[in-house]
C-alpha cells in the first residue's frame, strides 16, 4: 500500500536512511562508480526535509521503496528521490509510485526528475511514462546525470 510517511515518525525516518544508503550503494555499482561519494543525508536533515514522501509499505508497515517530491514552481512538481529497496527489485515498485505521483498531482503540468545516464532501469521507467531528456550535467562524483521533464 503507498501512503504518505510521516517524517515524525522516528522507525519511518530509520527505514527512509536505509532504504536511500541501499539503494545508492547498487546504483554507484551499476554506474560504474569504484568508490561511492557519501550521501549528505542524516536522520535529522531527513525528518525536516521539505521534500513529501510517499512509501511502498507492508502490512507490517516494512518499506519497500520511497519517492519524494518537491514543488518548484505552482505548476511543476520535481521528483527528488526515488528509491526501491534492492530485495525487491524488478516487482513494479518504482512503477507503481512513480504513477502514484502521478495521478494525484495531476494538476501539474510539468514534472522534473534527474537520473544517472547509466542507470537503464531508471531511464527506461522515466522513458515509459512520457519522460524526455532535456539536458545533461555532470555530478560532483562525476557521473554523468540527465535531468527528465513531463509536459501535460
Amino acid at each position: 500500500m503507498i501512503k504518505q510517511l510521516m517524517l515524525k515518525d522516528a522507525d519511518i525516518v530509520e527505514q527512509l536512511w536505509s532504504l536511500q544508503h541501499s539503494a545508492y550503494r547498487l546504483e554507484a555499482q551499476a554506474v560504474g562508480l569504484k568508490e561511492t561519494p557519501p550521501l549528505p543525508d542524516t536522520f535529522d536533515s531527513i525528518r525536516t526535509s521539505s521534500e513529501v514522501f510517499f512509501g511502498e509499505l507492508t502490512e507490517d508497515e516494512e518499506l519497500l521503496g520511497a519517492i519524494a517530491i518537491r514543488e518548484e514552481l505552482p505548476a511543476t512538481l520535481e521528483i527528488t528521490r526515488l528509491m526501491v529497496h534492492p530485495d525487491h527489485l524488478r516487482q513494479g515498485i518504482g512503477a507503481q509510485l512513480l504513477q502514484f505521483v502521478l495521478d494525484n498531482h495531476a494538476e501539474k503540468q510539468t514534472f522534473t526528475v534527474t537520473a544517472s545516464t547509466l542507470n537503464d532501469p531508471a531511464v527506461a521507467l522515466y522513458r515509459k511514462y512520457g519522460f524526455r531528456p532535456v539536458q545533461q550535467v555532470n555530478s560532483a562524483a562525476g557521473v554523468e546525470l540527465t535531468i527528465f521533464r513531463l509536459y501535460r
